[in-house]
């Protein structure tokens, strides 16, 4: 495989990453200020970046044997993490609840973990696919880290100035691009795959 195949792979599998970070950027960091913003901007791309790079390297460790039972399943995981998380943000931007899922306040951590699992679940088949082709998985998996962490931060920068763009409506507008991106992985898995 070469660096620009590996490449592609990358921002392939980045762009829910990146989308979902521009909806944590449009809803979740309005009230966060200096150190924790920066905190949050470079946390957020870690937590792509690393969930991006181990599932790809959990699908090269479980080669073809239990993947195939994963890979059944994942996009219906995607649809209802992504579904449930994106719901909730609808209901409190509807409801004008500043202080709900999508405030800085309460999307740090678990929140993030979750969409770290959610956008990269995909990636175990990527895995496969690289053991079945003999790839140094750790070096893809670091590419595919680092490119994910790029494009995440960026996203969330891009999602902050929309934002502040988008003021009171950004919080149903990113609950609704994370329900879209949950529907978009169902329908690639189940129609197109």
């Amino acid at each position: 495989m070469t660096l620009w195949e590996l490449f592609l792979i990358a921002v392939g599998l980045s762009m829910d990453a990146f989308a979902v970070s521009v909806t944590n950027g449009m809803c979740g960091i309005k009230k966060l200020k200096g150190k924790s913003l920066v905190g949050w901007w470079l946390g957020t791309g870690l937590c792509f970046g690393l969930f991006q790079g181990l599932m790809p390297t959990i699908g090269y460790a479980l080669g073809s044997t239990f993947a195939q039972y994963v890979s059944a399943f994942d996009h219906i995981i995607a649809l209802v993490l992504l579904g449930v998380i994106g719901g909730k943000m609808i209901a409190d931007g509807v409801k004008g609840d500043e202080e709900g899922e999508g405030s800085g306040a309460s999307m740090r951590f678990g929140l993030l973990l979750v969409q770290g699992v959610a956008t990269s679940i995909d990636a175990l088949a990527v895995g496969v696919t690289f053991a079945a082709m003999s790839v140094n998985i750790v070096s893809a998996a670091l590419f595919i880290c680092l490119t994910t962490f790029t494009f995440s931060v960026i996203g969330v920068g891009i999602g902050k100035k929309f934002g502040d763009f988008l003021n009171t409506k950004a919080q149903i507008a990113g609950g609704a691009i994370l329900v879209l991106i949950g529907l978009k992985i169902f329908i690639e898995h189940t129609f197109f795959s």
